[in-house]
């Protein structure tokens, strides 16, 4: 392995690190998501056109994307208000004890360890808005990549190619587009894994005639972006909402939502499997690794970086004399 090399994997080491300390992993997601937005744009091969379609799809999705928080926290607190009380009868007649009661005992056990009144309000208040902040910059930084990839300013001349800026700058390339192409990969899997399990809930849910069907329709894609953990919370809002019509109903939802995922299983071997060589308990340690480091966009991302680090290793011999780029990846 040369210096350049030695050194871009240790730049590398240090910006994950500070990006997991900062709590920085929405920046990282924006920026790749935004990446793959544009990339996937620019089937013209022009810039101008693939820039527009960008900054339109990123004003309908954040339109969207507010639209449904605002319906969410309307609607969700009226679901816990009628499923709860359904499901610490329907436990009752069965003998099993829950840790609440009724909507209250559950919220108020949630935020037993939390403040009340303005400080709690005015610290989710700075967390959302440098949430914020962070997604805006991720899409701006993906955008400026787009605009000029290269690792000096439009206008000024390249450095020599000879010098070891250049050699680690060409070597940091190398990881960075490793890295996308495996965002690209888990990403794109996971997408189609959550399209067709949204397609088949959205199904059952207008064939059961379930109350809130639009909202628990993007709830289920969005939450299956997440690996593993996002298909539980969805799952239990669903079977939440069938307790409210009668616990038959919540249960049938609950055994549809079992054989749903036993195919996903199924879909998951086939369509991830060949795409990620990444067995699932070291999925699931990632996915805990993540989220204690960055939150929920450290579990999007816990995939992504395990098949990063596997085509990094697996393009590290000390035998082999190719250079890392030819063992990058396709998409």
């Amino acid at each position: 392995m040369t210096r350049p090399t030695q050194i871009s994997f240790v730049l590398i080491a240090v910006l994950f690190a500070l990006l997991a300390w900062l709590h920085l992993g929405l920046f990282l997601l924006a920026g790749l998501f935004g990446y793959l937005a544009l990339q996937s744009f620019n089937f013209l091969r022009r810039k101008a056109v693939s820039v527009l379609l960008y900054l339109i799809a990123v004003s309908a999705i954040g339109a969207g994307l507010f639209y449904f928080a605002s319906i969410a926290y309307r609607t969700f607190p009226k679901i816990a208000e009628t499923s709860i009380p359904a499901m610490v009868e329907f436990a009752e007649t069965k003998g099993i004890d829950l840790p609440f009661t009724d909507y209250s005992s559950l919220k108020s056990s949630a935020l037993a360890q939390a403040r009340d009144g303005i400080a709690i309000i005015g610290r989710y208040a700075s967390i959302a808005s440098f949430q914020t902040v962070l997604l805006i910059a991720g899409l701006a930084v993906a955008l400026s990549i787009f605009l000029n990839p290269s690792w000096s300013a439009g206008n000024a001349d390249p450095p020599p190619k000879d010098n070891l800026y250049s050699q680690i700058t060409g070597e940091l390339a190398i990881r960075f587009r490793n890295l996308y192409q495996s965002f690209v990969r888990v990403m794109g899997a996971q997408i189609v894994i959550s399209a067709i399990n949204t397609a088949l809930t959205a199904l059952y849910l207008v064939f059961a005639r379930f109350p809130f069907s639009p909202l628990l329709v993007a709830l289920a894609f969005l939450c299956g972006l997440m690996p593993i953990v996002g298909n539980l919370i969805s799952n239990a809002v669903i079977v939440g909402v069938g307790f409210t019509i009668s616990p038959k109903a919540g249960l049938i939802a609950l055994g549809f939502l079992i054989i749903i995922h036993k195919l996903e299983y199924f879909l998951d071997s086939k369509i991830v499997g060949r795409r990620i060589n990444s067995p699932m308990w070291l999925t699931l340690i990632g996915l805990l690794i993540g989220e204690r480091l960055m939150g929920l966009s450290g579990m999007v991302l816990a995939p992504v970086l395990l098949n990063f680090i596997r085509v990094e290793a697996s393009a590290r011999s000390s035998t082999q004399k190719e250079s890392p780029s030819s063992q990058l990846v396709d998409i």
